[in-house]
This record gives structure tokens, C-alpha cells and sequence, in this order.
């Protein structure tokens, strides 16, 4: 659906703002959103890249949009649908509409550039599955 005002437009990830969770449930990785209709003069995409610090999670979640993640700095893994997937620079993942996926605890720094095809990031809408209990927590 085009609204005429969409344009050839270039963004600097330097120049925009990290993101991050209210909830720390939700995960504690922050992001950068570099495409994103009200952002900028686009459609049909959203793109930015997700950042992560040694220790760091985002927590499983879906949405109805399949992703791309496109690895560009460390290594993790994105658990999708409860099977491990490496994610390192160069490795692409697809994610599925729908898949439960999500970083369960990163080792090392991790950044990778992620993308849906909706028109704003704020049309995603996010379902995070209820917090499990560590291992700690568990009864014997």
C-alpha cells in the first residue's frame, strides 16, 4: 500500500537512539532502529540492528512477521522453536512467522542487523512467552 510520500532515503546508526525494553523481562539487548515508516519517508520495510552485552538476554517471543537476522559482530545463539541456531558475521537466519525465538544468555558482545517486511516497528507487535524459572529456583 503506497502513500506517495516514500523516497530514496540514507540513515547514519550513529545518529539514532538506542532502544531498549521497560521491561527487563523482555530482555535486556538494546536496538537501533534505522528504517521505520514515521522514522523515516519508507514502507514496506523496518530494519535496524540489535545490540547485546556479555550476559544479556532477550527473552522467547513471537510475533506474526517472519525476520531476518543477519549476523555482524560476536557469537550467540537465537533458539527458534527450541532448536539452537549459531548466529556469528555473515550468518543469516530466517525466522518464521510465528516462531518462538529469542537469545537466551549471549557469552560475548553480540550485534546483528535485523528486518521485517511491515511499514513501522511500531505495527510489530510483540507476545513474549511467560519467564521459566532458573535453575536455581527449581524444586528438588
Amino acid at each position: 500500500m503506497g502513500t506517495g510520500m516514500t523516497r530514496p532515503v540514507s540513515v547514519n546508526m550513529a545518529d539514532r537512539p538506542e532502544d531498549t525494553w521497560d521491561d527487563p523481562a523482555r530482555g535486556t539487548l538494546r536496538w537501533k532502529t534505522l528504517i521505520s515508516a514515521g522514522l523515516t519517508p519508507s514502507e514496506s520495510l523496518v530494519c535496524g540492528v540489535a545490540l547485546m552485552r556479555q550476559g544479556e538476554h532477550f527473552a522467547l517471543h513471537h510475533h506474526a512477521e517472519p525476520e531476518i537476522y543477519f549476523g555482524l559482530e560476536g557469537e550467540g545463539t537465537v533458539m527458534i522453536d527450541g532448536i539452537p541456531h549459531r548466529l556469528a558475521p555473515g550468518i543469516a537466519l530466517y525466522i518464521p512467522g510465528n516462531a518462538i525465538h529469542g537469545v537466551p544468555e549471549t557469552q560475548e558482545p553480540l550485534r546483528w542487523f535485523y528486518t521485517f517486511a511491515r511499514n513501522s516497528f511500531d505495527d510489530i507487535d510483540y507476545h513474549f512467552e511467560p519467564v521459566q524459572p532458573g535453575p536455581d529456583k527449581r524444586q528438588t
